[in-house]
This record gives structure tokens, C-alpha cells and sequence, in this order.
């Protein structure tokens, strides 16, 4: 496996594609002497232990389950919106240590469970979606759970895994296509009589609902058998064993369990284990990983009430870089045990770096550059960094247009407008046309204040007009407003 000091080389020689970015974002430097180490012979239960990402196992056989050879592992997720975001990331980073190490990872979209809602650490009902909402919700968590595992896959043969041939089958399923097939009877009568109401009613999900003001409806009181069942559907039809989830899943996940035991899919299937058969060759297994909190204890992955979303169109590659680039020092250490794939011996070096000159945020960076990488590809590193060294009021005298068209490609900050347009709009004009200012008059308050900056240089006469040495490479110009107020004009056609 290749020590830090090795990965940070790549890093730096991806950065220098772009030639002008000089700033301090691009001059943190890691020095490591790990010894490298064969990290496929590990068990992703043991490595997600000692990585702090193991809340409750069902049993303590699951782990001489996964040592006795390959298992498959299924995690869920209801379409809630179109994207997974950072609450969603630590299980797909439990995904796929199973993955790597040459288990079949089982990517389970809710289809048919996203249009009931999990009541689980929800205060009140979910709100109903429409179909087409919820079709074009499944479309795309669909593609993003294949891309995770792609690029995941990547990351982890960069980070020294040996995945080549050893990475299990990955698989994406939609529940609607086994309850699609399944009448309200049907599933009453096969599933429901399986379920007690006592034991339904006493689950954390159910209670803490139970004794609100709002109460609970029967559709979220059924959701706990849904989940029950797909469990149950994977394990027989998928071999599947094991279910990861959250912590707040942990009723959800034992429900599975319960109707595993409890519901056979043959009478010769009970035959068998009714004449004795080992129940640990056909037990079945439920492990959560802890919900994250801040060292403050706010829910992570949220920025000022949005959530940070793993689709770029959905949240910038600056802003994802940004948002664990302002970790607290106090979480840092911690996170870079939950969201990247270095070794132990790696994240102690980084952090020996950081405290010693803890204003760098050494740390910061590290954990950034790997979450990028692996969520977005080894390419959104250099795209997030030059962002970074441009939002940031550096020179841009070296910087390239189609660099900077391309780290802002799915940017809100960039717009659209045509040269000949440009050309003819007063300054003022200009700054309302981008976005920049809601009004003329704010931008001329700004222009008289110098707070107007062409490609982060002031400007300073209110009469300019923006022309030909003004767009770089003659396809796009930056716009700022006061310290961090950003637009990018790109030349349309």
C-alpha cells in the first residue's frame, strides 16, 4: 500500500494541470513513512470497528460469517430527492469496504417504501410524492449508487487496495419490483400474519411516534413489515445475509430478521431446518452504523439547514470541498476515519501535522481532498481546488478558460451570456444581468464604493465596458462583488 506521502504526490501532480494555481490551498504538504500493509486480508466488520463505524451488530457470529467467505450485503434507500447527500455517505462507505474486499454489495432504491415513509426519527408524516417525482427520484439515486461504487472502486486501487479481481458484485435493486406484484391481501395475509403488534408497537420508531401530539398512521405503521420483507426477498433470492442501516434502523433491520426465521419460502426449506440444520449457515444479520452528529451535536452533513448533496449539479465541487474544509478541528480526526479509506498509521501522521500548525488546517484539506475523490473522481480534486483558489480572490493571470469553464460546469455561479451582449451592458448593468446584484442601484453604490472586481481586479472607472482582454481565452470573465460574492460570464455561441 503507498504511504500518505505518496498519495499527496499525486495530489499535487493533479493540481499542477492547472499551472496557475499558486495559492496556499495547493502548497499543504503531507510527509509520511507508513509502512505499506495488505489491507484486503481485513474483515469489513473488524475495519469498520476500528474505524469508530460499527453502532450494534445483531450477533457477534457476523464476523466468523464474513471471515468463512464471500456474503452479501444490502443497504437501503428510500427517493427522498433525486441525490443521496452526506448522511447517506457513511453506509455507502460501509458498502463498500464489504465491496472491496470481494463481498456482493446489494444497493436497495425504495421505490415502492419511499412512497409510505420511514417513520424513524421522523416527528411527523412524511408528505406524498407524485409518481413522476418519485420515478425520476429512483432514476437517479439508481445511476448515483452505480457511479459510488465505480468511482469508489477507483479511489480504493488509488489508496493501494488490491480491488482488481477481488471486488464483489455490485448490484442495484428497486423494491417496487416485488411489491408491484403483490395485492394489499397478499401481503396481509403472507407477511402480516408473521407480525406481532405488541412487538411492532414497543420499536423505538413506533413508540417515540406513539406518545407525540401527532401521533402515527397506519401506512408509517406498516413501513417496519415493508422493510421486513425486503430483507426477507433479498436473503432468499440473493443470498443476501446482512443488512446495514443507520442506527435509527435498527427495529427496521431486526423486523427482517424476525420474518426471516419466522417465514419460510418452502415447506422443504422447513423440513430442513426443522430436522436440525446449523443455524448459523442460515442466520441472517443485521449491522448499524452510529448517525452522526458534529462535536457540537448537530446533525451532520447539514449547512445552515440544507443538506450538502453528492451531486455536483446539486451542491458545487467548491462547495462540497468547502463544507469539510471548515470541519472543526475537534471532529477532523474522526471524520477521516469514517469517509476515506486511509490507513490508521496515515490519518495519525496527518494529524501530527495538523496539530503542529493547526492554522494550516492540514487535516481539513486531507479530509477534503479524499472526500472529493472518492465521491466525485480523482478529477474534481483539481477542478474543487482551482474553484477554491479562485472564490478566493487569487490571481488568475495564469489560470486557463477552459479549466475554469470546466470546475464551475455545474456551478450556479456561472451564467451564460453572449460577447456581443456583454459588450454593449454598462457595469451596473452587467452585475444585475449575472446575479451579482438584485438591483442598478446597488450596483452602482458598489462600483463608487471599489467594491467591484473584473477577474478579481478592481474596477475602478463606472464607464468601463467589459472587452476583448478581458475574457480569458476569450471564453469566460469573473465578476465579484465586496470579498466573496462570485459570478462566471461564459461567451455563449
Amino acid at each position: 500500500m503507498r504511504s500518505f506521502a505518496t498519495i499527496t504526490t499525486a495530489w499535487r501532480r493533479q493540481a499542477t494541470r492547472t499551472a496557475s494555481c499558486r495559492s496556499t490551498y495547493f502548497a499543504v504538504r503531507f510527509n509520511s513513512s507508513v509502512t505499506p500493509r495488505h489491507v484486503n486480508n481485513t474483515n469489513p466488520v473488524q475495519e469498520l470497528q476500528q474505524r469508530g463505524l460499527v453502532a450494534a451488530m445483531t450477533s457477534p457470529d457476523l464476523v466468523d460469517h464474513v471471515n468463512a467467505g464471500p456474503t452479501a450485503i444490502y443497504c437501503g434507500v428510500d427517493p427522498t430527492a433525486s441525490s443521496l447527500h452526506l448522511g447517506n455517505l457513511v453506509t455507502l462507505l460501509g458498502l463498500l469496504h464489504f465491496h472491496i474486499k470481494g463481498h456482493t454489495t446489494i444497493g436497495l432504491v425504495g421505490g415502492a417504501t419511499g412512497s409510505i415513509g420511514d417513520p424513524s426519527g421522523k416527528s411527523t408524516e412524511r408528505q406524498p410524492m407524485s409518481a413522476a417525482t418519485l420515478a425520476h427520484n429512483v432514476a437517479g439515486i439508481d445511476a448515483q449508487f452505480q457511479q459510488f461504487f465505480k468511482r469508489g472502486r477507483a479511489y480504493a486501487q488509488n489508496r493501494g487496495y488490491e480491488v482488481e479481481g477481488h471486488g464483489g458484485k455490485v448490484k442495484v435493486v428497486n423494491n417496487k419490483t416485488w411489491f408491484g406484484k403483490l395485492s394489499a391481501l397478499d401481503f396481509l395475509g403472507d407477511v402480516g400474519r408473521y407480525a406481532r403488534v405488541g412487538t411492532m408497537i414497543a420499536r423505538d420508531s413506533v413508540k417515540s411516534r406513539l406518545e407525540s401530539p401527532q401521533g402515527i398512521s397506519f401506512t408509517e405503521f406498516s413501513y417496519q413489515l415493508l422493510q421486513a420483507y425486503d430483507f426477507w426477498y433479498l436473503y432468499h433470492e440473493d443470498g443476501c445475509r446482512i443488512q446495514l442501516g443507520g442506527s435509527d434502523q435498527w427495529g427496521n433491520i431486526t423486523a427482517g430478521i424476525d420474518l426471516i426465521h419466522k417465514k419460510k419460502k418452502t415447506t422443504e426449506e422447513q423440513v430442513i431446518i426443522s430436522n436440525g440444520a446449523d443455524e448459523k449457515a442460515i442466520a441472517a444479520y443485521g449491522l448499524t452504523i452510529p448517525l452522526l452528529t458534529t462535536s457540537t451535536g448537530e446533525k451532520f452533513g447539514k449547512s445552515a439547514g440544507n443538506a450538502v448533496w453528492l451531486d455536483e449539479r446539486m451542491t458545487s465541487l467548491f462547495d462540497f470541498y468547502q463544507f469539510f474544509v471548515k470541519t472543526a478541528d475537534a471532529d477532523v480526526g474522526r471524520y477521516l476515519h469514517y469517509f476515506t479509506l486511509l490507513t490508521s498509521e496515515q490519518i495519525q501522521d496527518v494529524m501530527t501535522q495538523h496539530n503542529a500548525e493547526p492554522e494550516k488546517r492540514i487535516a481539513q484539506h486531507a479530509l477534503a481532498k479524499e472526500t472529493t475523490e472518492l465521491v466525485h473522481g480523482v478529477d474534481a480534486v483539481s477542478k474543487a481546488l482551482l474553484a477554491t483558489h479562485v472564490l478566493f480572490g487569487a490571481s488568475l493571470e495564469n489560470v486557463k478558460g477552459k479549466e475554469l469553464i470546466d470546475a464551475f460546469e455545474h456551478d450556479s455561479r456561472m451564467i451564460s451570456l453572449s460577447r456581443d451582449q456583454v459588450a454593449e451592458m454598462s457595469l451596473d448593468r452587467i452585475a444585475v444581468e449575472s446575479g451579482l446584484c438584485s438591483s442598478k442601484s446597488e450596483a452602482k453604490k458598489l462600483l463608487k464604493s471599489g467594491g467591484f472586481y473584473i477577474n478579481n481586479i478592481k474596477a475602478a472607472d463606472t464607464a468601463y465596458r467589459i472587452g476583448e482582454k478581458d475574457w480569458i481565452d476569450g471564453t469566460v470573465c469573473v465578476l465579484r462583488s465586496g470579498k466573496s460574492n462570485y459570478k462566471l460570464v461564459r461567451a455563449s455561441p
